[in-house]
């Protein structure tokens, strides 16, 4: 998952850095034309994300975080290099091994949410996305790809969150759902998957989707993007049924098992990662009113979010992220 979070990108004032350290990542033509480089972004691993002004163009710089290991990160600079040469992530146009750098193209967002909630292209913004991601998935696996299951990522989270943060019994309600249900037979191949499809990892340049932030990229179940954006994008289950149809290239009529098992694993992983993101920004935890029907739907917390009520960048609007994503587990 993502920041941008790796969900969000963070408006918060971030310290400043040494201003020769970052300019050494850059490719020798755009140090010598004296950049401006502005940070935009943390994400969950620690990587530092930076926008640079360079010759009238701009570029994003990437470094690694300190714990980063170099195999690591060479693994996912091979995902993301396969990912931009099909043209579904920005361009790459310079790699620094030896710091852990990774430039590339700045791509002027038209913003997909608008082109997705417009009527007039709703259907067309659909059908794109549900072809995005097929390219995404007709990627070959890297040899060395490790499948990682993300209800054990869940456990890991959950396991250090509920001993020493008070949360609201419907949460934990879901997560032990998540964790304890069988879930059904997989039903296709593993693919290479995104793993943090999400509204922040999308990008519309006008004509085509692009997605960021790699990091997560591996072997997975393909229902599990394709689940994640029908969380996140609250969809009903005739615009699943629509994505899943445009994913596969033939009409889908009924939605699976694993699709919504899937989608209840997404949503409770997601919002374990956020309620983690709350107690790390300060947040004091359930103050025992919270309730499942008393919680916001992720649509009123997109509503109080455009509102400016809250803000995914503060531990509020982490926690009610959180809540709100753990009762969309809860209802899927």
């Amino acid at each position: 998952m993502n920041a941008r979070s790796n969900l969000v990108l963070s408006n918060r004032t971030l310290p400043p850095e040494p201003r020769m350290n970052l300019e050494a990542c850059l490719p020798a033509d755009l140090q010598s034309t004296t950049p401006t480089i502005t940070r935009i972004a943390a994400g969950l691993s620690g990587a530092g994300v930076y926008r640079v002004e360079a010759a009238g163009q701009a570029f994003v710089l990437k470094i690694a975080g300190e714990g980063e290991p170099p195999a690591g990160w060479r693994h996912k600079v091979r995902i993301q290099e396969l990912a931009a040469n099909a043209g579904l992530a920005p361009r790459i146009l310079h790699v620094d091994e030896a710091r852990r750098a990774v430039v590339s193209a700045f791509v002027v967002d038209r913003s997909f949410p608008a082109f997705y909630r417009n009527p007039d292209t709703h259907e067309a913004a659909l059908t794109q996305l549900g072809r995005t991601v097929r390219r995404v998935h007709d990627l070959p696996l890297p040899p060395d790809a490790d499948a990682k299951d993300p209800r054990e990522f869940l456990a890991s989270i959950w396991s250090d969150l509920a001993e020493s943060f008070a949360l609201p019994t419907f949460v934990v309600d879901a997560v032990q759902r998540v964790l304890t249900e069988e879930p059904p037979a997989r039903e296709r191949a593993l693919v290479l998957s995104h793993n943090d499809i999400n509204p922040s990892n999308l990008v519309h340049d006008g004509e085509n989707i692009l997605l960021l932030d790699w990091d997560t990229a591996g072997p997975n179940d393909p229902f599990y993007d394709l689940a994640a954006i029908a969380v996140f994008l609250r969809m009903d289950e005739a615009t699943c049924l629509s994505l899943l149809s445009a994913h596969d290239g033939e009409p889908v009529t009924a939605l699976s098992a694993r699709f919504d098992c899937n989608r209840r694993l997404v949503a409770a992983l997601s919002g374990a990662a956020f309620l983690r993101l709350a107690r790390q920004s300060g947040h004091a935890g359930a103050t025992g009113g919270e309730t499942l029907d008393s919680t916001p739907s992720l649509a009123d917390f997109y509503q109080r979010m455009a509102r400016g009520e809250l803000n995914v960048a503060t531990g509020e609007g982490q926690w009610w992220f959180g809540l709100a994503l753990m009762k969309a587990s809860a209802g899927a």
